[in-house]
């Protein structure tokens, strides 16, 4: 699984990336209207208010949608199919486009819960989840 994307790291970003590489999960949220977002930006998609602050996550949410991967698109991903892909919304309200890991794939449902764990490529700890 050599060759995989990796992030790339804004200034609005790097925070985030930061924390995971320490495997800790921060999500984004106004310090106005003090509503959270993902993914991370310099203002407020909400409000559009500059006072954003971070949060650590509970690292715990639903299976909102997802996706088995049986046939990479990307030939950087043919080493990992089948795997899934899948929108959780997190406790804290935010939905990431994130993977799901150690599970079977045919018995993963919509509303499965998950937590957080991290996974390494190309230098990056990337957030992904297994069921709870």
């Amino acid at each position: 699984m050599e060759n995989l994307p990796v992030p790339f790291v804004t200034a609005d970003s790097e925070p985030f990336w930061e924390a995971c590489n320490r495997e800790q999960l921060l999500v984004q949220v106004c310090g106005l209207c003090g509503r959270p977002q993902w993914y991370p930006r310099g203002r407020c998609r909400y409000c559009y208010s500059y006072e954003m602050k971070w949060k650590e996550a509970s690292g715990e949410g639903n299976v909102y949608s997802f996706s088995i991967v049986r046939r990479a698109t990307d030939p950087a991903f043919a080493g990992m199919v089948p795997y899934v892909v899948a929108l959780v919304e997190l406790d804290e309200g935010i939905r990431m486009i994130t993977h799901i890991t150690d599970c079977e794939l045919e018995r993963l449902e919509i509303g499965a819960r998950v937590v957080v764990h991290f996974r390494e490529q190309g230098g990056f700890k990337l957030p992904v989840f297994r069921p709870k």
